[in-house]
């Protein structure tokens, strides 16, 4: 969930954040038991193309945050290739050895990278973490004291870059000047983490006070400031990534880019 990037709303920022979340794990698991190759390689174009069309973010902006994802497809796929298992190799020297089975075995496990990879995408950019907290609590029933924890400790985090760079800048006018090598990083750590440490417990201490005193651990009827329920959208959620789904399963079975549809090795 990535509050601060300014983008577009489109349908799928108006979804409910619950049903979005319960619908990214049952993909994830879909895709986690899927071991067609031409399945995956279908839906992973699909998925890439609704997070282009309804992110509502510039494809810039996704490329780079993909990028991680596709590093580790290649790394993931790369060391199934050279170092897995099967009968019809194709290469061998020395410790790797490229065989057809291990090849699309590779493909395969780094499709399922970068699927989770659009599946987590979907649901970070298209999420507020203030509804996703306060859908928590109304339709999945979380306790309001762990949801307003979770919120608060968002709050809190730009505080501590904050209170960081104060300290860093203090020690610089002061004319401190850290050791190089691991020297240098155990002053850094003594000098920065017991002051953060220190005011960070002092907030907390204060923000568990508020709450209870505002009986966040004893009222059973609450209301809420912000009010999430469910919409035609998420209907249209479920339907795009249902379609998504089948579809993917038709053009595999029937137009199958590769003529292995199960890349798990017997032996």
């Amino acid at each position: 969930m990535i509050a601060e990037l300014q983008c577009k709303e489109t349908w799928l920022h108006r979804t409910n954040p619950s049903g979005k979340l319960l619908l990214s794990v049952a993909l994830f698991f879909l895709v986690l038991f899927t071991h067609n190759l031409n399945v995956l390689v279908n839906a992973t174009w699909m998925l890439f193309v609704l997070l282009i069309a309804a992110s509502g973010h510039p494809g810039r902006r996704i490329a780079l945050l993909g990028l991680p994802f596709a590093l580790m497809f290649l790394s993931s796929a790369m060391s199934m290739i050279l170092f897995g298992r099967g009968d019809t190799l194709w290469f061998r020297w020395g410790l790797v050895a490229v065989s057809e089975e291990s090849f699309y075995r590779g493909i395969h496990i780094g499709l399922k990278t970068v699927d989770t990879g659009i599946v987590g995408m979907l649901f970070a950019l298209t999420t507020r973490p203030v509804s996703l907290f306060y859908s928590l609590m109304q339709q999945l029933k979380l306790p309001p004291r762990y949801a307003y924890s979770f919120m608060a400790a968002l709050r809190l985090l730009p505080m501590v870059a904050a209170e960081y760079r104060t300290l860093e800048m203090a020690l610089k006018v002061r004319g401190v000047r850290p050791r190089r090598g691991i020297a240098g990083f155990s002053d850094r750590l003594r000098r920065y983490s017991v002051p953060l440490l220190a005011q960070s417990i002092r907030r907390a201490q204060r923000i568990a006070v508020a709450m209870e005193a505002k009986r966040f651990s004893a009222a059973r009827q609450r209301t809420y400031y912000y009010t999430v329920s469910w919409s035609a959208n998420d209907l249209l959620l479920v339907a795009a990534l249902s379609l998504i789904w089948l579809v993917s399963m038709y053009i595999g079975n029937q137009f199958p880019f590769f003529d292995v549809t199960d890349v798990r090795y017997v032996s």
